[in-house]
Formats: structure tokens, C-alpha cells, sequence
């Protein structure tokens, strides 16, 4: 978990609509820094990334990825184990980097764990990631805040929302 600070996660399918779910988050209060999404390298959005590149045989494709990219920028934290990582928050890079040799965590569990996941939970939820699902971690000042953060994402089709160390299936 980050310094100081409690969190909330919610575990979705490949089809869940990212956007409306950080659209909630907002509307509920949650800074875009405050968000770190953790997709698996299968789902649909890490196959825009792999294809935004410049030299692109498909620029319609490579422009739908670097619009990807822009939109990831935004917040706080953005990994694709075997793509990339975009870190935009001193918090979450402090979290995500090995701070022995300044690799990135890049595996799913690994990164899970990097993020304040147990042992057992950065497991379970790195195999449920393999299977090109997507993780949303939202950092909240305080329980009250989680609480709101778990509810917010059980309403926008978390199979799994909890925070840290309690986790609950909701389907």
C-alpha cells in the first residue's frame, strides 16, 4: 500500500468500459493521480498500446493507440506486464520500482506486491490478470474513503472490490 494511505481495488472483465469507471471515480472524488490500473498484456487496450507506433502499417490503429497512451498519462499509475508502464505519481513510482536495481515491476504479481498486495492476494489476483482482466487500485485518504471507493467500483461491474486485506467477490 502507499504511504500513509489506504486503498481500494476493483477486479474487471476484458469488456468492462475503463473510461466510465474512472468517470465514476471522479464524479465520486478521486483524482485521476489517485488511480492505478494494472491490465493484463491480453486484454484489448494493451494491444492498442503495442500498436501506437509512429512507423504504423495502420495509422487509424496507431492513432487509436497514441491516444491510449495520452489518456494513460493522466493517472496516477498504468501498467501492462510485458508492455510498458506509464507512472505519473511519485507515490506509485516509489511503489512500482525496485529500488535495488530501479527495474520496474512489471510481472503481475510483482506489481501487485509493489502496490502493498499480500503475498497470497498479489498471487490470485496476478493469475485472475493473466486472465485479460484488468485491476483498478484507487489510493483514499483514510477507511471512509476506501469504503467509497469499493462501493463506486462494485457499482460500475467490479467482479471483486475490496480493499487491501479484504477482499470480497461481489458477482
Amino acid at each position: 500500500m502507499l504511504a500513509n494511505e489506504t486503498a481500494a481495488y476493483g477486479m474487471y472483465s476484458r469488456h468492462t468500459a475503463l473510461p466510465e469507471i474512472v468517470s465514476s471515480l471522479n464524479r465520486g472524488g478521486f483524482e485521476k493521480e489517485d488511480i492505478c490500473m494494472v491490465l493484463s498484456p491480453g486484454h484489448p487496450v494493451a494491444g492498442m498500446v503495442r500498436n501506437a507506433r509512429i512507423d504504423s502499417a495502420n495509422l487509424q490503429d496507431g492513432a487509436a493507440g497514441a491516444n491510449m497512451i495520452g489518456w494513460f498519462s493522466k493517472f496516477g499509475a498504468v501498467v501492462i506486464p510485458t508492455v510498458g508502464f506509464f507512472i505519473r505519481s511519485q507515490a506509485f513510482f516509489d511503489a512500482l520500482l525496485l529500488k535495488d536495481d530501479g527495474s520496474a515491476l512489471c510481472g503481475g504479481s510483482k506489481t501487485l506486491a509493489g502496490l502493498g498486495f499480500s503475498k497470497e492476494d498479489a498471487s490470485r489476483l496476478g493469475r485472475q490478470l493473466g486472465d485479460v482482466c484488468a485491476l483498478i487500485y484507487v489510493a483514499c485518504q483514510g477507511r471512509a474513503r476506501a469504503d467509497s471507493a469499493i462501493e463506486l467500483l462494485m457499482r460500475s461491474g467490479a467482479k471483486e472490490a475490496a480493499s487491501l486485506g479484504s477482499a470480497v467477490a461481489v458477482a
